[in-house]
């Protein structure tokens, strides 16, 4: 558990454990920050502690993280859990739930864009204070870290856990250390415990209250990143993670901050002044080390995201690469790695300093946690069977604290801000086009499928010749005779001697029990129809499930079964409104760039044959 939890260091947690770098000073920026007096350092100190108390010990690490879909995480997971309990209660399924999850992701990927940029910038600034020639190498070294740390994404979760895990243990360590120095030597420091410290400094600086805490929230965010990371680790050692090291390390931090700029005027650099100016430059080195490993929790939750999307079809099928041969939470995705890189250079050459960065950030995950707060309830009611009261006072505390830093951040949106919504938007219309796309060419498909027994029925009074061997034709979750199946019947008037009507669907949990993966009914003439069944997090390798299922009369042999696909082209339908022609037209775009099936399910290359339809949407 210990050497888990170390990993889970590097991975989870270097969001938040650069926090420390620029979200103290934030809250007294010159011009529109407050007064940087001693009653108003140990009252930011206050409201940063207890923002880490509420939001991260007691929401997420408490609370949300034991809303695991069989050991998955993130918000989509949360949603899939939501609506799962619901229909196992034979309730009605509520269809915003899904799309709350969608908004959440979709935000998450936003956040995943502009935290490797603001955390590796904030840190490589920091050459600036003892070497203040060299920032015009600033921007260039930052692309440059940026780069390498997406290069080696491809080596894993575990791998990149254990290079990780002992730089973010010492850099806590080192957190703790230089605040805990200043705080033995003002020990006055510790009023800042008392939670009312804070909110009378909100009061006295009531003209700066919104931009006092859209600064304070920039100490919480990564903390979203402790749930969509839940796939790669276990609760219990991001929990001991968190309550033994990183908790006490940002406390003492930020304390030291405050305890430090409260005697020293300058709070610009309130994270380097705590040490000696020799040592700036080794801390500077160990903080970018620490800032690069910041990014590694969203880009991990990204990882785990798109898949999760991928398999609960809010998105195209792409490239998915598995990096662990024992957990299947650890993946990777190349295309998604790329985009991110290239966003992170953007951001970084566009806004040019952490602090244009800082007036960028934070939108995205304070709407990020109120959605979670919305599911929270929902996941009370439904998965925890608390009582409504009960439910309902929880939310509202937590949706008090999460609105109010939603409101301060809502300053940032002509700031920059407008940045991570419009990604947001985009991912958002792109989840939405694929669902409309395939929900409405499901039913075009049904409208158009034979019933497999009226098909049955007509072989019966037919001679159509049959070969050895066995065909697999992918079809819907009624078993209607897919079209491939009618086209190579039509031409090539053949059939094999066993026809299996193949439907393979995702299921809502994260992995399929060994009683539902698998079901196949003899229809007649040959003809069977299977039900394969797999989990969000599962890989959807149909030759694998095939081998363990069809071990009977019906056996799967690989050199005499062959897998017929079809191949859909769109056109328009009548009187399609020129929004809907451009929402078929982005559809189709993606379903052409998809990954073929033949790769998604595993199939062997040289054993499938695709058949091409054209279907009016």
């Amino acid at each position: 558990m210990w050497r888990i939890s170390l990993a889970a260091l590097g991975i989870v947690f270097g969001d938040i454990g650069t926090s420390p770098l620029y979200a103290f000073r934030e809250c007294f920026v010159a011009g529109h920050g407050a007064t940087p007096t001693a009653e108003n350092l140990i009252g930011a100190a206050s409201l940063i502690i207890w923002s880490l108390i509420l939001i991260v010990s007691v929401k997420y690490v408490t609370l949300v993280l034991k809303l695991d879909n069989k050991g998955e995480g993130g918000i989509l997971a949360l949603a899939a859990l939501i609506r799962g309990s619901r229909l196992a209660e034979g309730l009605r399924d509520k269809k915003w739930i899904f799309v709350a999850g969608m908004l959440g992701a979709a935000l998450i990927y936003a956040d995943g864009m502009i935290t490797p940029a603001i955390s590796v910038l904030s840190a490589v600034e920091g050459i600036t204070v003892a070497r203040p020639e060299l920032r015009e190498f600033v921007i260039p070294l930052a692309m440059a870290i940026i780069f390498l740390l997406f290069k080696i994404q491809h080596f894993g979760t575990r791998l990149v856990g254990k290079l990780f895990g002992p730089v973010i243990l010492l850099w806590f360590l080192v957190l703790g250390c230089i605040g805990l120095v200043w705080v033995i030597r003002y020990p006055e420091v510790l009023a800042a415990i008392n939670p009312l410290k804070g909110v009378m400094f909100l009061i006295r600086e009531k003209e700066h209250a919104l931009v006092i805490l859209a600064a304070v929230f920039l100490s919480v965010t990564g903390g979203e990143a402790l749930y969509a990371d839940l796939g790669h680790f276990s609760a219990r050692s991001i929990k001991l993670a968190w309550n033994v090291v990183v908790l006490p390390g940002l406390a003492l931090n930020y304390l030291g901050q405050a305890a430090l700029v409260s005697h020293q005027a300058d709070v610009s650099h309130s994270f380097y002044n705590l040490v000696h100016p020799v040592l700036v430059l080794p801390l500077t080195l160990l903080a970018t080390c620490a800032a690069i490993i910041a990014s590694q929790a969203l880009i991990s939750g990204a990882y785990s995201l798109t898949s999760q999307a991928m398999l609960l079809g809010c998105i195209p099928r792409m490239r998915l690469l598995y990096t662990s041969q024992t957990e299947k939470g650890h993946v990777y995705l190349p295309s998604v790695n790329w985009f991110l890189m290239i966003s992170c250079m953007f951001l970084i050459y566009y806004y040019r300093s952490s602090s244009n960065l800082a007036a960028a950030y934070g939108i995205a995950i304070s709407l990020t946690m109120i959605v979670t707060t919305i599911l929270l309830y929902q996941a009370s009611r439904s998965v925890w069977k608390w009582s409504n009261t009960r439910a309902f006072i929880v939310t509202v505390i937590f949706f008090a604290v999460d609105g109010g830093f939603l409101v301060a951040n809502g300053l940032k949106v002509m700031q920059g801000g407008w940045f991570p919504l419009l990604i947001a938007s985009v991912i958002i219309f792109i989840m939405g086009t694929w669902r409309w796309g395939r929900e409405r060419l499901s039913i075009r498909m049904e409208k158009q499928l034979l019933p497999a027994q009226m098909l049955i029925d007509d072989l019966e009074k037919k001679n159509v010749h049959r070969v050895s061997g066995t065909g697999f034709y992918l079809c819907g979750k009624t078993g209607g005779i897919p079209l491939a199946l009618l086209h190579n019947l039509k031409h090539n008037q053949v059939l094999h001697e066993r026809v299996i009507l193949l439907h393979v669907e995702t299921l809502d949990s994260s992995h399929s029990s060994p009683d539902e993966r698998c079901d196949i009914s003899p229809l007649g003439m040959g003809f069977y129809l299977m039900h394969l069944r797999f989990g969000f997090a599962e890989s959807p390798n149909v030759p694998n499930a095939l081998r363990e299922h069809l071990t009977g009369d019906v056996r799967y042999e690989p050199n005499k079964s062959t897998f017929f696909l079809g191949r859909e082209t769109y056109a328009f339908g009548k009187n399609i409104p020129a929004w809907g022609r451009f929402r078929i037209a982005i559809f189709a775009w993606m379903t052409r760039n998809a990954t073929p099936a033949t790769a998604y399910f595993s199939l062997p290359p040289s054993r499938v044959v695709e058949l091409g339809a054209q279907v009016t949407l």
